[in-house]
């Protein structure tokens, strides 16, 4: 069993930035895939991008070339850097993390862009 934990979220203007920050704990043998999803009301979950564990990352084209994911597979930690943001990035961000064939999942972190 995994537990999953976000942080970083709150309150940004169009044009800013906020680094959200994944980290896990729990017993851990190899996180295989970690990512960031979000939803924002009353649209479905979204991949926005991944992570695996030797590096190969994919974005969804809505944030390519505004948000970056990073991984520090020794602190067991994965960050999304969202620069460029927009009001259309208001959502409830989730990581969610890959171990063997099991999913883990965060309670979410609340990003919100607004002037």
């Amino acid at each position: 069993q995994l537990q999953v934990v976000e942080s970083g979220g709150g309150l940004v203007q169009p044009g800013g930035s906020l680094r959200l920050s994944c980290s896990v704990s729990g017993i851990i043998e190899r996180l295989d895939v970690m990512a960031w999803h979000r939803q924002a009301p009353g649209k479905e979950r979204e991949l926005i991008a991944r992570i695996t564990h030797s590096g190969m990352t994919n974005y969804a084209d809505s944030v390519k070339g505004r948000f970056t994911i990073s991984a520090d597979n020794a602190k067991n930690t994965v960050y999304l850097q969202m620069n460029n943001l927009k009001s259309e990035d208001t959502a409830v961000y989730y990581c969610n993390v890959d171990q063997r064939v099991f999913a883990y999942w965060g309670q979410g972190t609340q990003v919100t862009v607004s002037s």
